[in-house]
């Protein structure tokens, strides 16, 4: 990965896919159960510059599944949804408008910067709650068009095996997710809904999503005129 894509990080905004917590040292050793895996040398970029850790130093657990609180934190702070531009009479908290999210917990302030930043989740969400591979496209794109990054433009839907197993209201945001190359199908043309979202496929998703908002976000440089 490019290291001009860390300026569209703040500091702060480390893709934690662990609970683990601890700093990340400069130096950091290959993870060694990325063998097959997809997207396998995006996920080692990612963690190479310091953005995503492991479950220890050696392994990644690409196959484990993220919870709703994982999958909401890792886009806030992927994308780097804060609070900055707002201004509070009392400081928000995530029972004010959710009522299965804990106040003062790892992932509350994740819920509150979601919710402040376009991402609408619904009132009675649970965050121990599997994340579906179309909920993680729906809030991610949600926190792309928040931060700028969606082109008005008409799209040319994507053909999709199993697009009759999409939620309807998701169809728009993973249809623009395929064309912005920040998502894809398998093999079979199936985008497989309903399936929990893998740490890999997150990641591998938020590399993309992060490479696109780069790519997006690049200045133009005006052309010289001839003399």
């Amino acid at each position: 990965m490019k290291k001009n894509i860390l300026a569209t990080l703040t500091a702060g905004a480390l893709l934690t896919l662990s609970l683990s917590a601890g700093p990340i040292n400069a130096a950091q050793a290959h993870f060694t159960d990325l063998q097959g895996i997809a997207g396998a040398d995006k996920i080692e970029a990612l963690h190479q510059d310091g953005l995503i850790k492991g479950v220890s130093d050696s392994l990644f657990k690409p196959e484990q599944q993220l919870n709703t609180a994982q999958g909401v934190q890792l886009i806030t702070d992927g994308l780097d949804l804060n609070l900055d531009a707002i201004r509070f009479i009392k400081q928000p908290l995530p029972s004010d408008t959710f009522s299965n999210v804990k106040d003062g917990v790892w992932y509350s302030d994740a819920f509150v910067r979601a919710q402040y930043n376009g991402i609408q989740m619904p009132k009675d969400i649970d965050p121990a709650a599997e994340m579906t591979r179309e909920q993680f496209t729906l809030f991610l794109m949600k926190g792309i068009e928040a931060k700028g990054g969606l082109p008005m433009i008409n799209i040319k839907p994507v053909d999709i095996t199993d697009e009759q197993e999409l939620t309807p209201e998701y169809q728009g945001a993973v249809q623009r997710s395929l064309v912005l190359k920040i998502n894809t199908l398998d093999a079979g043309g199936n985008f497989n809904p309903k399936e929990t979202i893998t740490r890999a496929e997150a990641a591998v998703m938020m590399y993309n999503a992060i490479e696109y908002m780069e790519n997006f976000h690049a200045p133009q440089i005006p052309e010289t005129p001839e003399k």
